[in-house]
């Protein structure tokens, strides 16, 4: 029996998501992100509160779409949207997604990553947006995700020239947060998530609700829902158990109620 294109490890409230075409550059085909998106249920099924999304090998992370399956695909596949909407799962999932970024992250890679909370690239990334030399658009968030992280005018630069950042100019503009080794992007990826892990999961979950709804509202809309959430936060036990632990000066024991 062939391995799963999509493996899932659950380690209590972390779980690691790998895209296992490594002989395809762990392109995106429909299989795959069909069962990306039951590895997204089960993770949500389990209340894990940090996911770890990395691609098999140490060449690529993702290199987004088979070629020979772009070359097929008509008016009815964009509009269906079938990456698009894999992306969107990814970035409004309830657990804070991490783009452990090993190797080159083309195309839907580069959106896949774009569509995580946190992004960690190890020396030899490479990230790029090239469907124009294709005769097409980025069109699973590139276009509309590059901008809100890197700003519009790094945004252009990478798509309408075809450029290829590598890990120090991703960095430099801040499309990632850290670049590692190789050998120690896992760990790294690990330990981000642990930092995530160690704060109150309750609170976790809404402030990147609250995070994401700020690119899609004005400002006084914002606060207003910001100050909702807060008011939930307020009333939770987490908020209690936190401040009590200050207090007493001990490490907090959250719950995520």
């Amino acid at each position: 029996m062939p391995e799963p294109n999509v493996l899932l490890t659950i380690e209590g409230p972390l779980a690691v998501v790998t895209v296992n075409r490594p002989e395809k550059r762990n392109a995106l085909d429909l299989p795959t992100v069909e069962e990306f998106h039951r590895a997204l249920a089960e993770i949500n099924r389990a209340r894990c509160t940090v996911f770890i999304v990395t691609g098999a090998g140490d060449k690529s992370f993702v290199a987004g779409a088979d070629i020979n399956a772009i070359k097929e695909r008509r008016r009815e596949d964009a509009l269906a949207g079938i990456n698009t909407r894999l992306m969107s799962a990814i970035e409004n999932h309830d657990a804070v997604a991490i783009a452990a970024v090993n190797g080159f992250a083309m195309g839907g890679g580069c959106e896949l990553a774009l569509s995580c909370d946190l992004r960690i690239a190890s020396t030899n990334a490479v990230f790029g947006l090239p469907e124009p030399t294709l005769g097409i658009i980025p069109a699973a968030g590139g276009t509309q995700r590059l901008p809100r992280v890197v700003g519009l005018g790094r945004a252009k630069e990478m798509i309408l020239t075809g450029a290829k950042w590598d890990a120090k100019k991703a960095l430099d503009f801040g499309l990632v947060s850290e670049v590692v080794p190789g050998a120690e992007l896992m760990s790294a990826a690990r330990a981000m998530a642990g930092r995530v892990i160690a704060l109150g999961p309750l609170a976790i979950r809404l402030a990147k609700q609250a995070l994401n709804a700020s690119a899609n509202m004005p400002l006084q809309s914002g606060l207003v829902f910001e100050s909702m959430i807060q008011a939930v936060t307020f009333e939770s036990k987490d908020k209690l158990e936190g401040a009590s632990a200050f207090l007493e000066k001990r490490p907090p024991k959250f719950t995520g109620e």
